[in-house]
């Protein structure tokens, strides 16, 4: 099983404008995400793919490798399906670029589901924590998961899921961790596939996936990503540096 990590990697963002090219201990933030993704030693290769010239020259002038995207994306997954078309590759993972910490451990979790998936049932794996205090449950920043009794995913919110008309019978809360593994083959069928009712409403392109039959692996962790969104979060990070 070929095995990749794909970092879409966008200059522009609406938050914080250029937060990948900001110096982070002598490094940027792409590159040490781009580092670390190396590092896990996880992957057969890895790639920043990406609409900017600034960040392109910046990952190979660094010995990196990466792509540039030919055409304007929607979401991270059309982004990385162009990227990875006319690769040979089974299995595609999709780290997150404002996230320079990356754990080894939840992306060995992700991998772990295809391993073990020897009727090539699933077509993506995620990660999802339980969440507990009730201002996160309720925040629509956080988009809730609701799995089955296999661990597949139901649906995701940014509403409370489930509804808590009882309170008493010990349902548990999960938000979902954007980190995802995919087949190649579920990639690009996203790809081709049009937006439905369901993602255009929630701005959530998960739902794509689950709207045209997509099989979706939760697995639960106790890990919470240090991204950074804002400037407060990039001094932060220069403090943990």
């Amino acid at each position: 099983m070929k095995t990749i990590a794909v970092i879409p990697a966008r200059y522009a963002s609406t938050r914080f404008p250029a937060k990948l090219m900001q110096d982070l201990g002598g490094k940027t933030v792409i590159t040490r995400t781009y580092e670390a993704a190396v590092n896990t030693n996880l992957f057969d290769d890895v790639f920043v793919v990406t609409d900017s010239d600034l960040i392109f020259d910046e990952i190979i002038a660094n010995g990196g490798k990466a792509i540039m995207s030919v055409k304007e994306h929607e979401s991270g997954s059309d982004r990385i399906a162009e990227a990875v078309e006319h690769l040979d590759v089974d299995v595609v993972v999709n780290v997150q670029g404002d996230e320079p910490f990356i754990n080894k451990e939840p992306l060995a979790a992700v991998l772990d589901v295809f391993k073990n998936d020897v009727n090539n049932q699933i077509d993506l794996a995620s990660l999802m924590r339980e969440i507990t205090n009730w201002d996160d449950i309720e925040n629509p920043n956080n988009v809730k998961v609701i799995v089955d009794q296999n661990g597949l995913a139901l649906y995701f919110s940014r509403s409370v899921i489930p509804y808590p008309r009882d309170k008493n019978v010990g349902v548990r809360y999960f938000q979902h961790i954007g980190i995802y593994a995919f087949r190649k083959q579920a990639l690009l069928d996203f790809y081709k596939l049009p937006m439905k009712s369901l993602e255009a409403s929630e701005k959530l392109e998960q739902l794509r996936y689950l709207e045209y039959g997509k099989k979706i692996k939760m697995v639960e962790t106790s890990h919470v990503g240090i991204g950074i969104d804002t400037p407060e979060d990039l001094a932060k990070a220069r403090k943990l540096i």
